[in-house]
């Protein structure tokens, strides 16, 4: 049986290559483990330094975690599944194999129930972007109805997703766009989207934006896709918006949700949080896999997900599925940041 995996050159850092390896699947299921036959899996970037960070960094790290398909078998003291039954889920940061395994032996915990009305390729690819929406707003930021929340890059899959999760829950959503066309995407969104800034014309202002569609008051949520920590920024990055701007356009008791793992705020960054009553909470949707207590929370927000799917309230514009002998290829481009829609794996 083949499977992508992940090998780093030189020990640590970002400079990884992918390759098809062999590998054999367990003779026997554990208690509560379920054999699942994958039909799609999605490609999301490897993240080698929360592995190095768990010491669960290792030779071949195993690819694609996100994965919908059919259980085959059942573990003796599994009551969730049974043989025939079709599964989406998340594979856990120590899976020891790909999701692109033809057949993957996962913990019942980590799957939920994928509806009728949801193909296989739409739950692979929107499962893990849904995830980190539902954790940013309702873990994170104490969304409720009437709040004005602020995505920053809304054009990507996570910022899709936040929005229309956002705008289910009654949310005023402003959304900034890095091009002309990642402005027309959004602006198909409305009434989901209240406004969109593109912040791609040098003409246009983001704090000024902001303060002009609430009056002055300042957002009550922000959720980012990466900051700016200094003035001058390597190529690339001048799109990202300064912290000192973000913290700018945060109302009073506001909730800053931010993606980037290595924010440091100087003191005057802190003392106008603290005039504000503001907080800053960091994004990282593997804390649910790794925290045993908040199980139950983590699989109402993959069942609520799923749901939403089914009913139409989210919707994702996915690539065209990737065959498996383009696996590697397309998931050098995916850890090179280099697609911006979600790619999946039809297996």
């Amino acid at each position: 049986m083949k499977g992508l995996y992940c090998q780093q050159n030189g020990g640590s850092g970002d400079v990884v290559k992918f390759l098809i390896q062999e590998t054999n699947l367990p003779s026997c299921l554990k208690s509560h483990q379920v054999k699942v036959q994958v039909k799609a899996c999605a490609l999301s970037p490897v993240d080698t330094k929360i592995l190095d960070d768990l010491k669960l960094s290792r030779d071949l790290i195993p690819v694609g975690r996100e994965i919908s398909g059919v259980v085959l078998q059942v573990g003796p003291k599994v009551t969730f599944f049974q043989p025939d039954d079709k599964v989406v889920g998340i594979l856990p940061l120590d899976a020891e194999l790909s999701g692109l395994c033809d057949v993957v032996l996962i913990h019942e915990h980590h799957l939920v129930p994928k509806p009728e009305k949801v193909g296989w390729v739409e739950a692979a690819g929107t499962i893990r972007d849904g995830l980190r929406a539902y954790t940013a707003l309702h873990s994170l930021g104490r969304v409720a109805t009437g709040h004005t929340l602020l995505v920053l890059d809304g054009a990507t899959p996570f910022g899709m997703i936040t929005i229309q999760v956002a705008h289910y829950h009654g949310v005023k959503v402003l959304a900034t766009a890095l091009s002309l066309q990642d402005q027309q995407l959004l602006e198909q969104l409305r009434p989901s989207v209240a406004r969109v800034i593109g912040v791609w014309d040098g003409k246009v202002d983001l704090v000024e934006a902001c303060m002009e569609e609430t009056g002055g008051l300042g957002v009550d949520i922000i959720i980012d896709s990466g900051v700016r920590l200094y003035e001058e920024e390597p190529t690339g990055q001048h799109m990202l918006p300064h912290k000192h701007d973000l913290i700018s356009v945060l109302g009073v008791g506001g909730h800053w949700v931010t993606t980037e793992c290595s924010l440091q705020l100087d003191p005057p960054d802190s003392h106008s949080l603290f005039l504000r009553g503001a907080s800053l909470s960091f994004l990282n949707e593997e804390v649910w896999g790794a925290s045993r207590s908040s199980q139950g929370k983590y699989l109402h927000i993959l069942r609520e997900v799923v749901e939403k799917l089914s009913t139409g309230t989210l919707r994702l514009q996915l690539d065209e599925p990737v065959p498996f002998y383009e696996a590697t290829v397309s998931m050098e481009m995916v850890q090179a940041r280099h697609v911006r829609k979600r790619l999946v794996v039809q297996l």
